[in-house]
């Protein structure tokens, strides 16, 4: 755990951190408990690095096609 929160950061991270604290911040001081919550969240995850592509989560393998190597000819037809 103490290394997901040390390692990896990139300005984004530090963007989503700085933003997180603000709201949190400002829900603390206008007494909103829900957007309190939504920044203590917002903070955590990027101290975590987490999210839904934060991880890698989101990564698919590309697709092999056995007929990549040949080429295809391509008939076009004239419209007028």
């Amino acid at each position: 755990m103490k290394h997901s929160i040390v390692h990896n950061w990139n300005i984004f991270r530090f963007l989503r951190l700085a933003l997180g604290i603000a709201i949190l911040v400002q829900g603390i001081l206008a007494r909103d408990y829900l957007f309190s919550f939504a920044g203590l969240l917002f903070t955590l995850l990027a101290l975590f690095n987490a999210g839904c592509c934060a991880t890698g989560g989101c990564y698919t393998e590309e697709k092999k096609d056995s007929n990549s190597t040949t080429t295809k000819d391509i008939i076009y037809e004239e419209v007028v």
